[in-house]
């Protein structure tokens, strides 16, 4: 019987054998082709393993009379319809924890390579073109003033890090936390227009979609910086192309975007911003923690034990 189907172009044929190889399981590319299923094999399904963006809703539950759990691959389970599988008594995870060392890493990472231009100075370096000119001089990152959008866990990382690099901590989050004298915003707004750097490490979904929009980045200025390393929905991606084209920013670092991989093509024109593939949690070591952690919560479910790390 093939109590488990793996959802989602994404996976890759490691982790699908580790799936499958744990649990008789079947195999479809996005959740829209779930309907298309042999009726037999949609009733016999119990557990979902997922992993991508593309939405999935009521319909593609309601093809399989006898879900019971969406394991997400992730810590972002914005694109599954959460509240709809609740109200089918279908469980849903997500892997957190895991990959927070990761994201914060790359979050650092891409504001130094940023600051510095890093990406351009090696270009020169291995042209040849080094011997003919040499790179403007940069900014400086260690000692600024950076705001963290979200003091969650990731948040929580990235802002210890950057406390290394002597700079000043501010963050907004739902209520203060327990920090070491960090400032705490109850608005995005004020934040943004306190800090010279904006790291938006928010979770995705509607609650947070343009969350950070054209007011805080106007108050964020000239001078400021915007780091997304969160979703490509909870900045008003409209607004901050037009405040980077305008030079009303100093510049940003993004790892996600609306429509992956799809992005604007704005972004490709400008010369004030260093983009990444949505390459967050993007090593082997974290990849293949997700990987254990989704397949612990889907064994979980089908021997009938607490699950692992639950949502709703």
């Amino acid at each position: 019987m093939t109590n488990l189907l793996i959802v989602g172009n994404a996976f890759t044929e490691e982790e699908r054998g580790r799936l499958a190889g744990a649990h008789a399981a079947a195999f479809v590319s996005s959740p829209e082709d779930i309907a298309g299923m042999d009726t037999t094999l949609r009733t016999e399904v119990r557990a979902v393993a997922f992993k991508g963006h593309t939405p999935f809703g009521p319909e593609a539950m309601d093809a399989l009379p006898n879900l019971g759990l969406i394991a997400n691959f992730g810590v972002g389970y914005d694109a599954i319809d959460v509240d709809a599988a609740s109200a089918r008594s279908v469980a849903v995870t997500n892997t957190p924890d895991v990959l927070n060392d990761d994201v914060a890493d790359l979050a650092v990472g891409m504001m130094l390579a940023f600051s510095r231009d890093m990406v351009r100075g090696h270009a020169l370096t291995i042209s040849g073109g080094w011997a003919q000119q040499s790179l403007p001089l940069n900014r400086k990152m260690s000692g600024g003033t950076v705001g963290i959008v979200g003091l969650g866990r990731i948040g929580r990382e990235i802002a210890d890090r950057l406390a290394a690099f002597k700079m000043d901590i501010h963050y907004f989050a739902r209520s203060e936390k327990e920090t070491p004298g960090w400032t705490y915003h109850s608005d995005v707004v004020s934040l943004a227009g306190a800090v010279d750097w904006l790291v938006i490490a928010l979770v995705g979904g509607e609650e947070t979609r343009n969350f950070v929009g054209a007011e805080a980045l106007e108050a964020l200025g000239s001078e400021g910086v915007v780091v997304n390393i969160s979703r490509g929905t909870t900045v008003d991606e409209g607004a901050l192309l037009d405040a980077l084209e305008k030079r009303q920013l100093r510049g940003a670092a993004l790892d996600v975007f609306l429509n992956e991989p799809d992005i604007d093509p704005r972004f490709r024109k400008l010369k004030n911003v260093h983009l990444q593939p949505h390459q967050g949690s993007g090593t082997v070591e974290t990849r293949r923690a997700m990987a254990e952690l989704q397949l612990a919560n889907v064994t979980a479910f089908l021997e009938g034990k607490d699950l692992v790390t639950p949502v709703n």
